[in-house]
């Protein structure tokens, strides 16, 4: 079944997970999910304004987000309150898992941040992800972390994120 005809729709609840606890859990709406891609959209929810300097993150914006089961990130295309594109957060993480009602994802500290318009392309989080100790306790997933955080910035440098949410 393709995104565009999902073969399930509705409500469920995002799960975070770092380092073993949940970081944050919020209801989001189902939009679509192929078997593959899981695709939902919920307001910011955060406490308040997160300003990152480069980006601020503020009651009102709406994250469409999309996880893949078989790959090693989250893509979140940002809005704000009146529709226009600040830009996309990718988490890496591992494979999403949905289960009943909600979706879980591991969050593995490394983040990448594209602009609306492609010219600001960020790594984030690198002295996060060294000081997780990953790569001492699980090599293989830190090294999926590092090569999804390659290709994420390739992608975003080259034909640009939303080729890949197309």
């Amino acid at each position: 079944m393709s995104a565009n005809s999902p073969e399930r729709t509705g409500d469920l609840t995002v799960v975070l997970v770092k380092a073993g606890r949940t970081k944050i859990r919020y209801d989001a709406e189902l939009l679509a999910d192929d078997g593959t891609r899981v695709a939902v959209r919920a307001p910011w929810a955060g406490e308040g304004v997160r300003d990152f300097g480069f980006v601020r993150f503020e009651t009102g914006d709406v994250f469409t987000e999309y996880y893949w089961r078989d790959r090693w990130y989250a893509v979140k295309e940002v809005r704000d309150a009146d529709g226009a594109l600040k830009g996309w957060y990718c988490d890496i993480t591992r494979p999403a898992v949905l289960s009943g009602g909600e979706l879980v994802v591991e969050d593995l500290d490394l983040d990448l941040w594209v602009s609306a318009d492609g010219t600001d392309v960020r790594r984030l989080d690198e002295d996060e992800f060294a000081d997780s100790g990953l790569e001492e306790k699980d090599p293989r997933a830190a090294a999926a972390a590092v090569a999804a955080l390659d290709e994420l910035e390739a992608l975003a440098r080259g034909t640009g994120i939303e080729t890949l949410l197309a």
